[in-house]
């Protein structure tokens, strides 16, 4: 049996700080996905919401919220929450349905409005959640956490600071042609040393930012593109949400005594890596097969982790990646055509979405300026919090 599902439309609002209500966000990317679907709302069967939990009950049951301002029509609903990964875990619960064969059209939707500032977090003192006291105890908040990512590779592969602001250049020059993207002008490295340090050694132009906006995809099965005269629509072929192995935690501290990893060897597959090579096997392709990677850019260095744990190249070598062009348009795979979350900041639950609504403006050769030549596979990761993370592929 075929674990395709095919993706028929994609809709987004742009990214920036409108200071709206999220719904107004995800609606505009729910009638733009739908209508590039040519469909109408009332023949989507399943909605499946991306929660925000920044935006009072509404964002807590996003896909009630969003079915109800399309217009109740007896659509079956779920919503979800899962960090980063909310918009894929979204699409997952849809793409099930489908292959279940209880429906035949699904329209899946993230969006977030942002307030101005690093994410706090939410729900007042949480002494049980691990995030609470990672930056209650440690001091560790987010742009903390990356620069901790950024240290190790400086200490492991000689990374250098020269190397994380040319991760920024490139995804800079992507964005600026993307008309969904907040930032859409080029940044030199000059820029980059020139901003101020968060967390050492990374600086403000090195850590994405917090932003508004939404995206929506719609979804079907193969058979109902074919019957509707979409023949050969992309398909998405594989979405894996694997969790991390013993001994790794949700949080992969490096270095830090938090966990059985100091006294236990680590697994040969870190979590990142681990949904990326579940998504290869289930999609029966692999690295070499891919024409492009969208992931999750946190931070300039966290680009170079991922070229590796997505097998771009082995531990070590991102930097040489990058610096030879190969992760760059017109490069062996280009990363982040879309710019990234350097140019389009964290709108949570919408994000993961977006990813995929670049591989298929991608795959469908309807990029525009960042179009990445003969594209025909892409994958898009991600990873959220407590062993919540993602990876899909899509192809042609």
């Amino acid at each position: 049996m075929s674990k395709d599902v095919a993706v028929l439309g994609v809709g987004m609002h742009p990214w920036g700080k409108w200071g709206r209500n999220f719904v107004e966000y995800g609606l505009a990317a729910a009638r733009d996905a739908l209508d590039d679907a040519g469909l109408a709302w009332t023949d989507v069967q399943y909605v499946a919401g991306a929660d925000t939990i920044r935006n009072g009950y509404p964002g807590f049951v996003a896909g009630a919220t969003f079915a109800q301002a399309l217009g109740w029509s007896g659509a079956r609903v779920s919503s979800c929450y899962a960090a980063c990964a909310s918009g894929a875990q979204a699409m997952s619960m849809a793409r099930a349905q489908i292959l279940a064969g209880l429906v035949d059209v699904a329209l899946v939707v993230g969006a977030d409005a942002t307030p101005k500032g690093f994410f706090a977090p939410v729900g007042g003192d949480r002494p049980d959640d691990p995030d609470w006291l990672r930056f209650r105890l440690l001091g560790a908040t987010n742009p903390v956490y990356f620069a901790l990512y950024a240290r190790r590779r400086m200490a492991l592969y000689g990374a250098t600071r020269d190397d994380f602001a040319a991760v920024k250049v490139k995804n800079a020059r992507h964005g600026r042609h993307n008309p969904y993207a907040r930032y859409r002008k080029e940044v030199t490295a000059s820029d980059v040393a020139g901003s101020p340090v968060v967390a050492d050694p990374l600086r403000l132009l090195d850590i994405c930012a917090t932003s508004d906006g939404g995206a929506a995809v719609v979804l079907s099965s193969v058979e109902y593109a074919r019957r509707h005269g979409r023949g050969a629509p992309v398909r998405i072929g594989a979405i894996a949400t694997v969790t991390p192995t013993f001994p790794n935690t949700a949080l992969e501290l490096p270095n830090f005594a938090t966990d059985s990893s100091v006294a236990v060897a680590p697994p040969e597959r870190p979590f990142r890596s681990a949904n990326a090579a579940a998504a290869y096997e289930e999609a029966g392709l692999g690295p070499e097969d891919l024409s492009l990677a969208e992931v999750y850019d946190l931070s300039t260095a966290l680009e170079l982790d991922w070229y590796e744990d997505i097998g771009l190249c082995k531990p070590g070598e991102a930097e040489g990646l990058l610096r030879d062009g190969a992760t760059a348009l017109g490069g062996r795979v280009p990363v982040n055509p879309s710019g990234g979350l350097a140019s389009f900041g964290e709108a949570i639950p919408a994000q993961a979405i977006a990813q995929v609504c670049e591989l298929t403006w991608q795959l469908r050769g309807q990029a525009g300026a960042r179009q990445v030549e003969g594209a025909r596979a892409g994958i898009a990761v991600n990873q959220g919090l407590f062993g919540h993370g993602s990876a899909i592929v899509a192809r042609t």
